[in-house]
């Protein structure tokens, strides 16, 4: 059965030795980023302080700061089980016969629990407040000392198409500008800014016209990572959510707008995004361990507040990796392996470590086929959804474990002429590397380190690496225990 509601996590994770209550008083500005620092950096549990400075809500952190804590998250042994239910469907043919179609009835229905469902109510809903509530009624986190303020770092920020009415669940910071008010930190190749140009476009900057949108803080975990994941433009997180818990996620109307959210959430932030209305927002402590700095954004007003009656703040930091994020993102990066499969078959693994901050590097092997076939996957990897982000691709053989980055770095540096290897093109980055010539614009470097061959113009021998005989080896091995080595 699935995880009911953020406590319910937390019980496990509990039971499981993976969660340190702190019942000392630690200040939401600074402290509770600096312990919880430590404690991902050391491999730490997940921390709840019972005592923030200043509130009597608790503050939740490094919930998924490890690859047990994501594991016990999803509720399996390894994350590569969920790859492993994710290659089935993909490999689901129409039955054929009656016996085909008698077999394939459990199948179809386990997919009919992914589908959210909406109810009324729920535990988000004991408390509404229309009137007298503000945003620093929560233990919200200063994280590091030159942010422009405190930010809520772990909310599920609904909003919907307004051309196709289909919902987005995109996790986006959101800067506290005052009771009211907070940004809307939508980088522009991101769903909720498609969905803020569309609206900005259809009501050709009417006077006034707004976009509804709802931030949801705390839920199940399956349902807090899938806001993280990154889908295909028109499939709903909370379809997703529901396949990784086996168990439809239960959605809630929101009071005043025309959104819903989930009904086990421990606050819901209601409101609307005046379009055209921006605001300076930043500088923030970003995950790529450099703050990004102040841009322009949309402003988030909140008109209702919904919530349990003594809720659990749920937040995340971000900052110099290893930070939870990293997990969070190895997780993605099993988990969606079989989908680039189905795009690229010849890719065999993929890596990007916790130091290349998600989007500049990646460690790609492929069984070769071809001359060019390195140069063929890396731009394709190019054009494929958020990793076109890539700032760095490394194209190695099949025989290269790319989870040894000692490997890659030993074989890859071994194998390449820099000229003659490396790529470079040009196009949309990251929004958050400072380092691109222009904002979201800017150079990729890809470097084929297989292998050569004739056909690509390499005419001398190619040496084999050294490998010592396995015969040898498994002598050596029963000499060493005798010798005590």
């Amino acid at each position: 059965m699935a995880y009911q509601d953020l406590r319910d996590f937390l019980r496990a994770l509990h039971k499981q030795g993976e969660l340190k209550r702190v019942s000392e008083e630690v200040d939401p500005i600074l402290e509770i980023t600096e312990i919880a620092d430590r404690a991902v950096k050391k491999g730490g549990p997940a921390l709840l302080f019972e005592r923030p400075k200043g509130y009597d809500i608790p503050v939740a952190i490094n919930l998924l700061g490890s690859q047990r804590r994501m594991e016990l998250a999803l509720e399996v042994d390894s994350i590569e089980d969920v790859a492993g239910r994710i290659s089935e469907y993909l490999a689901m043919k129409a039955p054929q016969g009656v016996l085909g179609k008698i077999k394939m009835l459990p199948k179809l229905a386990e997919m009919g629990s992914f589908f959210p469902r909406t109810v009324r109510g729920g535990p988000v809903k004991e408390v509404i407040q229309r009137e007298k509530f503000s945003l620093l009624d929560f233990p919200v986190l200063q994280c590091w000392p030159k942010d422009g303020g405190r930010f809520i770092t772990m909310p599920l920020v609904f909003s919907r198409n307004p051309d196709t009415g289909k919902r987005n669940c995109g996790m986006y910071r959101m800067q506290i500008y005052d009771d009211r008010t907070a940004g809307m930190h939508w980088q522009t190749h991101k769903q909720g800014a498609e969905h803020y140009r569309r609206s900005l476009k259809n009501i050709q900057k009417e006077a006034g016209a707004r976009m509804p949108v709802a931030a949801a803080v705390g839920s199940d975990p399956a349902t807090m990572f899938s806001a993280v994941l990154p889908l295909p433009p028109d499939l709903d997180e909370m379809l997703f959510a529901g396949f990784l818990r086996s168990e439809p996620v239960e959605m809630t109307p929101c009071e005043t707008i025309d959104l819903e959210v989930p009904a086990n959430a421990e606050i819901v932030l209601e409101g609307y995004v005046n379009l055209g209305e921006l605001r300076t927002e930043g500088p923030f402590g970003d995950h790529t361990g450099f703050y990004s700095l102040e841009d322009d954004y949309p402003v988030f007003h909140v008109t209702c507040v919904t919530r349990r009656k003594k809720p659990i703040y749920a937040t995340t930091i971000v900052g110099p990796p290893p930070m939870e994020d990293f997990y969070m993102g190895n997780a993605i990066e099993r988990i969606f392996l079989p989908l680039m499969r189905l795009q690229l078959p010849e890719v065999c693994d993929i890596h990007m470590p916790a130091e290349g901050v998600f989007h500049n590097l990646m460690l790609v092997s492929i069984r070769k086929s071809y001359p060019g076939h390195a140069r063929k996957v890396m731009s394709a990897i190019w054009g494929l959804g958020q990793a076109m982000f890539s700032k760095c691709i490394v194209i190695v053989d099949e025989d290269v474990d790319v989870q040894n980055v000692r490997e890659v770095a030993w074989k890859a540096l071994n194998n390449i002429d820099p000229e003659r290897d490396i790529q470079f093109v040009l196009g949309p980055v990251d929004s958050l590397d400072h380092s691109s010539r222009l904002p979201n614009y800017g150079s990729k470097m890809g470097i084929d380190a297989t292998r050569k061959w004739k056909e690509e113009g390499f005419l001398r021998p190619w040496p084999e690496p050294i490998v010592m005989d396995p015969a040898v080896k498994k002598r050596v091995e029963r000499l060493c225990k005798q010798l005590g080595l």
